[in-house]
């Protein structure tokens, strides 16, 4: 039974109680009334609240009393034998950090371009949605860069060109993700593959063998 347990060992028990981001804690500890004013004055460096045989304690990850400060408090209880029983009576959490928005697809196409050397003549990418219930409507704003579905994967991949031979203009790619973000369809691009300074002699361009298929 919890009230049988040593108080600093009922404390390491609801700290395992606590929430993996609290910052502050309220425990009320239960002694009987005649031990209530020697168990007070023992706890007096942690600044107990006194109520009857009621004292309640605060726990701070932020500054004041810590659970070390605490339990050392409480053992100088243990070693008297003074027996109670230790609640938590409530918690402070920390707010989640805000999330930073996620980039649109125009915003991923501008990075990826830019993170590209500036010779650079041919790519192979790759758009990956999050919803079957969108991909058809995706291939549907995308259809000028003439995608191709990736198997079974939610993937649709296309070719881009810097300035001439097969695959869609930059600009025009960066139109066509503006679409998708436009109907908040999100995903997230990848380039896969990137030629540079290649020249396409009697071609429209280079060819790559993808799981032996050419694309």
């Amino acid at each position: 039974m919890l009230c049988a347990m040593r108080l600093a060992w009922q404390l390491i028990e609801l700290e395992r109680q606590l929430p993996q981001n609290w910052t502050e804690a309220q425990l009320v500890l239960i002694v009987p009334e005649r031990d209530a004013a020697r168990a007070a004055a023992l706890l007096g460096n942690v600044n107990p609240l006194r109520r009857g045989g009621s004292i309640r304690l605060y726990l701070s990850r932020t500054g004041g009393v810590g659970p070390e400060a605490l339990r050392r408090a409480l053992l100088r209880l243990d070693r008297q034998n003074i027996a109670g029983t230790l609640e938590l009576v409530g918690t402070t959490e920390a707010e989640a950090p805000a999330r930073a928005p996620r980039a649109t697809l125009a915003e991923q196409w501008n990075a990826a371009v830019a993170a590209l050397p500036p010779d650079w003549s041919d790519m192979l990418a790759e758009l990956v949605l999050r919803s079957s219930d969108q991909l058809e409507r995706a291939a549907l704003l995308v259809a000028p860069l003439n995608p191709t579905r990736v198997g079974k994967e939610l993937a649709l991949r296309f070719r881009a060109a810097h300035r001439f031979g097969y695959g869609a203009s930059a600009t025009m790619v960066r139109r066509c993700l503006e679409r998708l973000d436009e109907e908040g369809i999100p995903a997230e691009l990848t380039v896969l593959r990137v030629l540079c300074d290649s020249d396409a002699v009697g071609t429209q361009g280079p060819v790559w063998r993808v799981a032996g298929k050419p694309v």
